[in-house]
């Protein structure tokens, strides 16, 4: 890496095997061209062109906001300036065809060697040999020339001249003086101690082959010289062939020549290092992104600075074309490198990496979740989030639609598997409905359709297994059921929203452990806890009625809301701030946002007010906290492509009746009875990680 005028350049001085600087440029502009490689600004080649081909000097400029080491895993990933030479090792060994790895075929490559100069060896010594016994002829025949020379000249012809010489005897004297001593004792012990001795067949071939010129002028100190260098190299055959290791020795002799002719340095070096393919996530730069999910299951992820480009309260810009009416269900931010969890009403968990979910633009659908993870038929998600890491020390709290809850360590989710795993066990009647990420001393409130909540400490639940059950959270009547789950923060308020369009926020409080005595058979409170008279206004005065107190796990709870026929049933709780924004959906799927502080913070046990002004027959189904730097109203319609109801004035706001009954309004439609043990558990499995 090099820095040039505040920005990061990229120097290649070598480039692979078979590469030229031409193709590799040419690669890298496609590569930035495709937007494959994001982040170089340009390429340029300052080769030294009178220099050897090889001393290249590519410099690739990168954009200021670039990661440069992720710019270059993507060089190494997508470029030629990383390649791989391809081998076949297939290789005939003993004249048979053998797929062989490196050191299979170096072991017979020195098999082969071995065999190689064992034959030569072989060979050498056949013909040393040979060429010693014609030596030993033609010095016997030297001692006593004009005898032989006499024999071949008196004889008819080649055959009788070959005859006679090999019936002359040579003393062994005369061996002794033409072999020297160190001749004649080694050709005493290859043919015997004995008084004369006698010219062999081949010996006489090679006399009478010589010209009769050459013969009388044959020098004996140089056969004698040629003799003791036979001697010698037999001697050296012998060695070789008589250990498989002096061979060897031989092999690596040849290497150190080889190594010595051809002394130039090699152009590539040779590394332990491990290539091997790069991370997935070593390729890809951490960006925050805004991950969306549609009711009707369409999910995408877009990057955070496309939307903040626009300030809020503009008009936004018109969305993809859809005929669906598709709002959002759940909206966060996230970093492309945390990791998705996305839970399923039927009790599984499915795990994906951020920058696995499809990128698209802010007027895009997004894609069928189902191309991205694998559901059933009829499968959903509850509630999804992001996670970077997955320790020990934090856990999952699940909650049912029956009031059943599990913890669980949020380690237990750290391996995937194709087609989910096992959250939580279900009964065949019930479905998950929420999930949370608890830490040491945090509490949990469960909200049921009848308008009861329950706070109590996620201590209170045992840490059980994945493929489990779990306890009971808390005791609903026939009619009720669990539609939300929140992490009580004394930074934050609790909201409350009914299926009729009115509902109210309530402070969470430090969660003191409530007084059952203060408490009725219905889970209303007794008088000392009802409002005071400046709690009939939209700002009630600060009292028990103004948070949720901490009770024990599996109880009926208190009151949260009055579900009169005015509000009709509980549809959603979240956990908000002043400057969230609340997205609102209307089962005919007109969406409504709302300034989380436009809403009055007001106590437990009442009626709230109108947050949103429905349509004759229409009817809210889910809300959805929406950060208030990602959309604005406009775009959050486009987004979904449906209508966007008007907003409330302040007045419409607030001129709802906060607490009791109004006129027209029905009882509580709430039939709860009593405050449970709270200590009651509903078939506690086994912990394990079991899975059918």
């Amino acid at each position: 890496f090099e820095t040039e005028k505040n920005s990061d350049v990229i120097v290649v001085t070598e480039i692979p095997y078979m590469e030229t600087r031409d193709r590799i440029r040419e690669k890298l502009e496609l590569l930035v061209r495709d937007e494959r490689i994001k982040g170089i600004a340009r390429i340029t080649d300052l080769t030294d062109r009178n220099v050897p081909p090889w001393q290249v000097r590519l410099h690739i400029s990168l954009r200021r906001d670039a990661d440069k080491d992720v710019v270059l895993n993507q060089l190494y990933e997508y470029s030629p300036l990383q390649t791989t030479v391809s081998m076949i090792m297939l290789a005939l060994d003993g004249n048979r065809p053998q797929l062989m790895n490196l050191r299979a075929l170096l072991d017979a490559f020195i098999r082969h060697r071995v065999e190689v100069i064992r034959r030569k060896t072989e060979f050498q010594l056949r013909e040393a040999r040979k060429r010693k016994h014609t030596v030993e002829g033609l010095l016997m025949a030297q001692v006593d020339i004009d005898r032989v020379i006499q024999t071949i000249r008196q004889s008819p012809s080649r055959a009788a001249a070959k005859d006679a010489l090999q019936k002359i005897p040579v003393p062994g004297e005369m061996v002794a003086r033409a072999l020297g001593d160190d001749g004649f004792k080694a050709y005493v012990l290859e043919n015997g101690e004995a008084e004369d001795y006698f010219l062999s067949a081949n010996q006489s071939e090679a006399i009478v082959s010589m010209q009769l010129g050459s013969l009388a002028n044959l020098e004996r100190e140089k056969l004698i010289g040629e003799h003791h260098q036979l001697l010698d190299d037999i001697a050296e055959y012998l060695r070789l062939l008589s250990d498989e290791a002096h061979i060897r020795a031989v092999i690596r002799q040849d290497m150190e020549e080889l190594k010595l002719k051809f002394p130039n340095k090699r152009r590539t070096d040779i590394s332990d290092e491990e290539l091997g393919e790069y991370d997935k996530e070593s390729l890809i730069a951490e960006q925050p992104m805004v991950v969306t999910l549609s009711q009707r299951g369409y999910i995408k992820r877009t990057p955070l600075d496309v939307y903040q480009a626009q300030n809020r309260g503009g008009k936004g810009i018109k969305g993809a074309q859809s005929d669906d009416e598709d709002p959002i269900a759940h909206l966060f931010v996230s970093s492309t490198h945390d990791f998705l969890l996305l839970f399923t009403d039927r009790g599984k968990v499915h795990w994906i990496k951020v920058y696995d979910l499809p990128l698209q633009g802010r007027t895009a659908k997004g894609r069928a979740l189902a191309n991205v993870i694998t559901l059933e038929e009829g499968e959903g998600i509850a509630n999804c989030f992001n996670v970077r890491l997955f320790p020990d020390d934090k856990f999952l709290i699940i909650a049912t639609r029956k009031g059943i809850v599990k913890k669980t360590a949020l380690s237990a989710y750290g391996r995937p598997m194709k087609g989910g795993i096992i959250a939580i066990r279900l009964d065949d009647d019930d479905a998950l409905v929420d999930v949370r990420i608890v830490e040491e001393g945090q509490d949990v409130i469960l909200s049921t359709s009848g308008g009861m909540a329950i706070r109590f400490s996620h201590d209170d639940a045992r840490p059980m297994g994945r493929a489990t059950r779990g306890v009971k959270g808390i005791t609903l009547t026939k009619k009720e059921i669990v539609v939300g789950m929140v992490v009580a923060d004394t930074e934050r308020t609790m909201l409350s929203i009914c299926e009729h369009g009115y509902g109210k926020r309530t402070p969470f409080g430090p969660g003191e452990l409530a007084n059952e005595d203060s408490v009725d058979e219905s889970g209303e409170e007794t008088a000392s806890e009802e409002l005071s008279a400046e709690g009939d206004g939209p700002e009630a005065t600060p009292g028990s009625n103004m948070q949720y107190r901490r009770q024990r796990r599996g109880g009926k709870g208190l009151r949260d809301i009055k579900t009169t026929q005015r509000n009709g049933q509980v549809v959603d709780v979240l956990s908000v701030a002043d400057d969230d924004d609340v997205l609102m959906v209307t089962a005919r799927g007109k969406i409504q946002r709302i300034r989380a502080s436009d809403i009055n913070t007001i106590g437990r046990n009442t009626q709230g007010v109108r947050i949103i002004r429905l349509d004759e027959n229409d009817t809210l189904v889910s809300c959805a906290v929406i950060p208030s730097d990602v959309f604005d109203d406009a775009e959050v319609a486009a987004a979904a492509d449906v209508p966007t109801l008007p907003p409330l004035t302040g007045s419409e706001l607030t001129d709802e009746v906060v607490g009791g009954s109004a006129d027209g309004v029905s009882p509580d439609l709430s039939d709860s009875s009593g405050v449970a043990d709270g200590n009651d558990t509903v078939d506690e499995e086994q912990d394990g990680d079991s899975e059918s």
